[in-house]
């Protein structure tokens, strides 16, 4: 007999790695925004640090209920598809037993095997054959609107933590270029580490995630720049 194998892939971690990745990502990305923007507005240490504060808490719930909210419109759509497809087994078995061998002969199988195939595989669990292979639904991409919020929330607090936290300690004339730099190199880690955990390219994911980065501090420091109000 041959050894039990196991093996690891990355897809039941795409609900979790998704809200986390996004979550950090705009927590560094938006709060060193703002802090540069700020900053280079000529406003005081303490106004400074204020903004940071407040776009770490309003960005952290603003998250929170933005994934909770998109997800429970995922999670809604997959149970109404699951009622739709129960109640159609309940009326219409052949059909439903036909559908899901024509999915089969459409990935290769010969009909004879795709119908026994779909009749045993019913017979075991109709609606989860049909969820599955109909609707493309399975327990590891099954919406969790909870988890997706703290996720998110989480890591946007500990990726807007660390611009906060640099405004607190370093003096005035070097806060913009610290700022500004550490979002950088966090944001090349982010989008490294994604990568790998997800199993794409990291080279290309870093450089995608810290050219936006760089991007949007940019235009916050221009606004602040042409603004030029200490407070």
């Amino acid at each position: 007999m041959t050894p039990f194998h196991r093996e690891r892939h990355v897809a039941d971690r795409i609900g979790w790695l998704r809200a986390s990745v996004l979550g950090a990502n705009d927590g560094i990305v938006s709060t060193a925004s703002l802090i540069v923007g700020v900053a280079a507005g000529g406003a005081s240490r303490g106004t400074v640090l204020l903004a940071g504060v407040a776009g770490l808490a309003a960005g952290a719930l603003s998250m929170a209920a933005g994934e909770y909210v998109s997800v429970c419109s995922q999670a809604d759509a997959e149970r109404a598809d699951l009622a739709r497809e129960k109640r159609e087994l309940e009326e219409d078995l052949e059909h439903e037993q036909d559908e899901l061998a024509l999915i089969y002969q459409g990935r290769g199988l010969d009909p004879v095997l795709a119908r026994q195939v779909a009749l045993q595989l019913m017979d075991h669990d109709a609606l989860g054959a049909h969820a599955r292979d109909e609707l493309g639904l399975s327990e590891i991409h099954t919406a969790r609107p909870l988890q997706a919020a703290l996720a998110s929330a989480a890591s946007f607090a500990v990726g807007a933590a660390v611009p906060v936290a640099i405004v607190a300690m370093v003096p005035a004339a070097q806060r913009v270029p610290l700022v500004g730099g550490s979002a950088l190199v966090l944001l090349a880690l982010l989008g490294g580490l994604a990568a790998r955990a997800g199993g794409a390219p990291v080279g290309v994911a870093a450089a995608r995630v810290t050219f936006w980065g760089a991007l949007a501090m940019a235009a916050t420091a221009l606004v602040g720049k042409l603004f030029h109000i200490a407070v």
